[in-house]
Parts: structure tokens; sequence; C-alpha cells
């Protein structure tokens, strides 16, 4: 047993685990880590693209969806600072959200509306339950998705291309489909949350990030954009053809989208990262907050972002993604009930659709990142993510 309380032995499977799915043809590489105490263990199995060079540990990924927790993050470093509260309605700083007018059923005609019955606030964005966000019934069926899809302000894999103000504009001439506060939807709040961070600072998002995360973490392959001296560390990334039910090229390493920068900073699932990027800033969550002699936030701030903010009639729904033994915090899932050898409860972190997935489990002291290239399939974690996270539990020693 090394330092960290992880066993040689049977650590030893992580990398048999990854290289099977590799080997099968599922994905054209991986690159893991998983961190317990101060035993660090990195794998990177493969190649960046079918035929392509070998895959490395500092292979820049497009993080998706776990760029949710970075932007949680980020704001509550101005709730910290009383830039922003909590509780405050957010209408001062994104007048498209004031005065918003409630589907009366999801079913209903977009005009079919009643007032809402409060202000959306910060804790509503972070939360997911300010009224709006992915309703989960495909092919599009109800006149609010499909007014949503038409707009370009659908969750979805494609990033948006228009502007932040022209993203906000947008959502503002739709009807929410809750009233605030009163049900989970996925994504959009970490959207507009990136909007709100940029309005509130004065500065673009990505800048905010760098002076207030990325810098003081050590994050250097982090961002939205990855620089024209790095794109041969960029994985291409891949989705399945519904049709031909074979992988096809989502986004090409050598003219990716993410090699230019984009219209709007998603700050739902812009953002691209390597494993040790990651792992410094679910290190900082670990430490609660601190990096080193820095402090990014307070203790009860992070304990508050890794705690479960839903209540029972808020998490109507939300079985698609979280099962029966978690709940949402204020930008990750937290574990509330142990389900499997990995879910531990306190554990916090999300998955990317474009195929990551990242963890803390304070209670093991134990931190996983695994990013490959290969799109999800449905919200539910696809085998590679089972595999990883259950060959890293096994591991525990002690």
């Amino acid at each position: 047993m090394a330092n960290g309380g992880l066993s040689e032995t049977r650590i030893a499977r992580l990398h048999r685990a990854l290289a099977a799915h590799v080997a099968s043809g599922a994905m054209p590489g991986v690159v893991a880590l998983v961190s317990r105490g101060d035993e660090l263990v990195v794998e990177a199995i493969g190649a960046q693209a079918f035929g392509g060079t070998p895959m490395k540990r500092d292979t820049i990924f497009r993080i998706a969806s776990m760029t949710k927790l970075i932007t949680a993050a980020a704001t509550l470093i101005l709730v910290e600072e009383g830039r922003l509260r909590l509780a405050d309605p957010v209408d001062p700083f994104l007048p498209e959200l004031a005065d918003r007018r409630v589907l009366r059923t999801l079913e209903g005609p977009l005009d079919d509306t009643v007032p809402a019955r409060r202000a959306i606030t910060v804790r509503d964005l972070l939360t997911f339950t300010f009224g709006l966000g992915a309703v989960m019934e495909w092919p599009p069926r109800h006149p609010i998705q499909k007014a949503v899809d038409e707009l370009g302000v659908a969750p979805g894999p494609w990033q948006p291309d228009f502007s932040a103000d022209e993203f906000m504009k947008r959502l503002g001439s739709l009807p929410l489909i809750y009233q605030p506060g009163e049900r989970w939807l996925y994504h959009t709040g970490s959207d507009i949350l990136g909007v709100l961070i940029a309005r509130v600072s004065g500065q673009t998002l990505e800048a905010f990030f760098q002076q207030r995360l990325f810098e003081p973490l050590g994050m250097r392959d982090t961002g939205f954009q990855v620089p024209a001296a790095k794109l041969d560390r960029l994985a291409t990334a891949y989705m399945i053809d519904p049709e031909k039910k074979a992988l096809i090229v989502f986004d090409d390493a050598a003219d990716s989208r993410w090699s230019r920068p984009p219209a709007f900073a998603a700050g739902g699932s812009g953002l691209v990262s390597t494993v040790d990027d990651y792992h410094a800033f679910l290190r900082m969550l670990m430490n609660q907050g601190r990096h080193g002699r820095d402090r990014i936030l307070s203790r009860p701030t992070v304990a508050l972002m890794m705690s479960d903010q839903l209540t029972d009639g808020q998490k109507r729904g939300t079985e698609i993604f979280f099962g029966i033994g978690a709940s949402w915090g204020l930008g990750g899932a937290v574990v509330t009930r142990r389900t499997d050898i990995f879910t531990t409860p306190g554990r916090f972190g999300w998955d990317g659709g474009y195929g990551t997935t990242a963890a803390v489990d304070p209670a093991e002291r134990a931190i996983g990142v695994l990013l490959t290239q290969r799109t999800m399939e449905s919200p539910q974690p696809p085998a590679v993510f089972r595999d990883f996270w259950t060959a890293a539990y096994q591991a525990i020693d002690d």
C-alpha cells in the first residue's frame, strides 16, 4: 500500500479497465487521474485521434459541463466580496430576466402564461431552479422546447455562435417553464451565470476566470480557446452518428471551434482543460478553499457549494440525471446516499457531455478526473465512466 492508501496491485486494474475501452475502438484514447492524500496516479492511454499522435498527460480536452463547477466557484467569489447576494434578484444586472411570465403548463402554447410569483435570484441560477433549462423529451414536442431550439439557446453539444447579450435577449423573449424556485432544470443557469459574472465584474468571463481562479491555481491550459502554440495537444472529439451507428468527428483538432475566440464564452460548457489543471481546481475544494498559502474561497462557502441544495419538490423529474442517490449543490451534483462502490455521501462533481467526468470525495480524501474525446449519448454515465470510478475506488486499501 502506498502512502495515499491506494493498493499498488489494485490500482493497476485502472489501466487495464481503461485500455480495454481504447482497444475496443470505442474511443481513440483517455487520460485519467486519481489522487488520494499525497499519492497521485495518472494514466495516458491510446491516441489524441484515431491514427494520431499518442495521448499525453498534458493533452487538452473540451470539458463541457465540468465548466459548471468553475462558473459556480467564480460566482461565489463575487458573493463573498458582497458584489452579489444569493437571495437578491438578478434584475439589476440581467434586466432581460425581469418581470417574467411563466407557462401555465409545460404542454401549453407560449402565450398561455401567468406572472412570475417573484424575481429570479442568484441562488435560483446556481441551483438550476430559475425556471428554464433542458426538458428531457426527444425529439422536442412541446412548444417551449421547439421555441428554445429555434432560438439557438437549447442545451446541447453545439456552442452558441452569437454574443452573450444576444443570448440573454433571446432567453428574455421566452416564458419560464416553471415558477422561480419551483423545479430543477438542467444547464441554462450556468450559461446565465457566466453573463452575470462578466457584467458584475466588468471583465470578460475568461479574464475573470484567469485572474481569480486559473492563475492562482496554476491552471495554465484551461480557457475558452486553445492558443495556436498548444493546438498540437488538443484531442479530436468524436460523436456517434445515429444513423450509421459509428463514430464520426465532432470537432477536428486541426480546425477546431476551440482554436478561435468564442462568440459566447459559455459558463455551462465552454472550457478546455487538462487532468492536472482540473485536479488543481478540485484539490482547492478538497482543501476547503485553500491552494497553498492562498485562499480562493472560504471554508463555509465550499461547504455550501458541496451540499444538497434541493428540496424533494424541486428534484421531481431529476432521476434521469441523479438516480435515487444524489442531488444538486451549487454548480455540481452531490451524492446523498451510497448506491455504488464509488458513491460516497458528500462526493461532489459532474460529468461533461463531450466525454469527461470528475469528482472530489472529502470523506475518502480522493479526487478523480477522467478525460475522453467521445461524446456522451445520454444523461446516463457511459461504461467507461463507471469502470473508471469502480477501478479507482476498489483500489482504496485502508
